[in-house]
């Protein structure tokens, strides 16, 4: 028995819609097609199709190039454009992926907008990661014209590279957009694209590229010390920040996150430049060094430790201020060892000392001259003379 395929076209764009296999579009998008306007150049055309087992989506477009990388530029209805992309978020229990966290307001703000007449949008921009599956191709005609092919059973093969909150809430919404999708980039090379788009944007994550900066590096180690012994903070299991520094992406420990990646590694990079210490010592040294540091501090401010949220060592000025005393005692003990019994004794001579709760004397201490003013205070508390009690007996 013959399968009897019928191929719609609408925009640019044919569906292949196999009548005895699976609808490929929901009702919804269908009665979109069919309520479309009137212009002669999107009416609808039936051509029947014999021995036609698959169904396929077929964008018309074209091809070319964005300076030096390949791309296809084309038309489509917000809600298949949905349907079949996808955001690569970081996940931050694997380190697999590297897009932002989704922002609900954000999203929902462009889905309002997008709605209002006169409302427009640059091109969504897509990328065709390398698949060997068949699940899209790219069919070139002359002039630069090209159709791209995508397997209806493919699921979701565009990543989206750059408009992740422009679709996040478009599933229904069937105003037409314009995009740009890249062509055959890998994983790496969409990383490195979405860095050079949004470095400098609003509202995007510093953590989060600080974190593709050291999955891009080739010696990490080398090139960024401070986001090397940041991240082993992060991703050593006897550290006490193990998993809970802030990568800007999505995370299962999201309640335990402490301080973000940015703050710890300005910190810690201030902390090398006090010290000078890889002069002497190497990144794996110098990173093993600010752990036993770390972890001295949560055996002598054990009950601030735990409680993050009511404490303030875990937050920026927090952290800045001690990593500036870690670079006090490192000083006043160099060409000796630097271990956690060494942090530990010297730290609970005078950091007990100081009211470290957020409602306490450090409450709204913020920014640079907040950091200078803590740092001071403490030094003041560690210069502070002890007396001591002396019984006779």
């Amino acid at each position: 028995m013959n399968t009897v395929q019928s191929r719609l076209y609408y925009a640019g764009i044919a569906w292949s819609i196999c009548f005895l296999g699976r609808p490929l579009l929901d009702r919804a998008s269908l009665d979109y097609l069919a309520d479309a306007g009137n212009n002669c150049s999107r009416r609808l055309q039936i051509c029947p199709v014999l021995d036609a087992n698959l169904s396929h989506i077929r964008i018309t477009g074209q091809l070319g190039a964005s300076a030096n990388r390949r791309v296809f530029l084309g038309f489509a209805p917000a809600n298949l454009l949905y349907n079949l992309s996808f955001a690569d978020v970081l996940d931050e229990d694997t380190g697999r992926g590297y897009q932002r966290r989704f922002n609900p307001k954000h999203s929902l703000d462009f889905r309002k907008y997008i709605q209002q007449e006169n409302s427009s949008t640059i091109p969504l921009t897509f990328n065709l990661r390398p698949r060997t599956d068949g699940a899209w191709r790219i069919q070139e005609a002359v002039d630069g014209h090209a159709v791209l092919e995508i397997d209806d059973a493919a699921g979701k093969v565009l990543t989206q590279v750059d408009c992740q909150h422009r679709l996040g809430y478009l599933n229904d919404v069937k105003v037409e957009m314009p995009f740009m999708c890249f062509v055959g980039l890998t994983e790496r090379e969409e990383m490195e694209v979405f860095n050079v788009i949004n470095s400098k944007a609003k509202g995007l994550s510093t953590s989060l590229l600080d974190f593709h900066d050291a999955t891009l590096a080739t010696d990490l180690a080398s090139e960024r010390p401070e986001l090397f012994i940041a991240l082993h903070l992060n991703n050593n299991t006897q550290s006490p920040w193990y998993r809970q520094l802030d990568l800007g992406g999505a995370s299962t420990s999201g309640l335990m996150r402490r301080a973000s990646l940015r703050t710890m590694q300005k910190a810690v990079k201030k902390f090398l430049g006090l010290t000078r210490v890889l002069r002497a010592q190497s990144p794996e040294a110098a990173a093993q060094m600010v752990l036993d540091f770390w972890s001295a501090v949560a055996v002598v401010l054990r009950e601030a430790w735990d409680s993050p949220r009511h404490y303030l060592i875990n937050k920026g000025v927090g952290v800045y201020a001690l990593m500036a005393i870690a670079a006090d005692l490192y000083s006043e003990n160099q060409g000796h060892i630097c271990d956690k019994r060494y942090f530990v004794t010297k730290l609970s001579e005078f950091v007990t000392d100081l009211d470290w709760s957020s409602q306490g004397p450090l409450k709204g201490f913020g920014g640079e001259g907040g950091v200078k003013s803590v740092v001071t205070l403490i030094r003041e508390k560690r210069n502070k003379p002890h007396l001591k009690v002396v019984s006779n007996g």
